[in-house]
């Protein structure tokens, strides 16, 4: 039966709005990316008067844009496997297996995203400064440190996620894969892993995408060396000046790896998230 005629309309209607919505700051800083600095200081135009590409070459001169590109890519990177490889064995261990305390870890990983993520910044800077006095090793202001300030809040999301979809995959696979000579790490990495590979990826572009434009902690726990692109795009504001040209197109440019990877994997991670909503 075909829907109303009113129905398929409003539906049109109200979905371009929410287009518009999106897509116009989008606009605003692809225009302003490409307008002489003069022009953006002045009064607002949609059409650029002037057309011109140099904001896209002075970005990596005005600030070591270079530099702090890089240290989100690693950052983001090291939390993300961090993060998938430690999830996918616990998730395993929780879903297939019976253990004393296994409703308080579950409890507990759910319980830590009911809190904001400001409450563990003094704690983790505390932490960080004494390991590092009394044993030397640099947490704070490295990339190991945020990398486990990231772990904090991206594990146990990770982790219940996975459990759901784990839960999902007969058990049937396994006992097979154990029958054929498989141990449990075999039966993981031969059949669960496989099949569960719209899940872990869904983890992976969580904990990717919250890593790479996270800004509370990194403004803290970072230094000029190890400062990623969230906190290094605030560097075009000077004290005399503000280079909003080039403000716009480094956020734009920032934004490649993370649009570029979803929509890759997009397919893969609506099937993640959606997979074990239903029994």
């Amino acid at each position: 039966m075909a829907p109303p005629r009113s129905f398929v309309w409003t539906r049109r209607i109200v979905l371009t709005l929410l287009t518009v919505f999106a897509l116009l700051p989008v606009y605003v800083m692809l225009s302003g990316s490409v307008k002489p600095l003069e022009d953006t200081l002045g009064e607002w135009t949609w059409i650029p008067d002037s057309f011109t590409l140099r904001p896209y070459v002075d970005i990596w001169e005005t600030v070591p844009l270079a530099r702090y590109f890089m240290n989100s890519l690693i950052v983001a990177g090291a939390a993300t496997v961090c993060s998938v490889v430690i999830a996918v064995f616990a998730a395993y261990a929780v879903s297939r297996y019976r253990f004393r305390g296994k409703r308080v870890f579950t409890v507990t990983i759910l319980s830590t995203q009911m809190f904001p993520g400001i409450l563990f910044l003094l704690p983790l800077f505390l932490i960080f400064v004494n390991i590092g006095n009394q044993t030397g090793i640099a947490l704070y202001g490295s990339r190991g440190g945020l990398i486990l300030t990231y772990l904090t809040f991206s594990l146990p999301f990770s982790i219940w996620m996975l459990i759901g979809y784990f839960s999902s995959i007969p058990r049937d696979l396994d006992e097979a894969a154990m029958v054929d000579g498989c141990g449990p790490l075999g039966a993981l990495f031969r059949v669960v892993v496989p099949a569960a590979v719209p899940g872990i990826v869904a983890v992976a572009v969580y904990a990717f995408m919250t890593a790479w434009g996270e800004v509370l902690f990194a403004s803290v726990m970072t230094n000029e060396t190890t400062r990623t692109l969230s906190v290094g795009l605030k560097a075009y504001a000077t004290e005399n000046n503000v280079y909003w040209n080039q403000v716009m197109a480094a956020s734009l440019v920032v934004s490649v790896p993370v649009v570029a990877g979803f929509l890759l994997l997009q397919r893969y991670l609506v099937a993640g998230l959606t997979a074990g909503a239903v029994k």
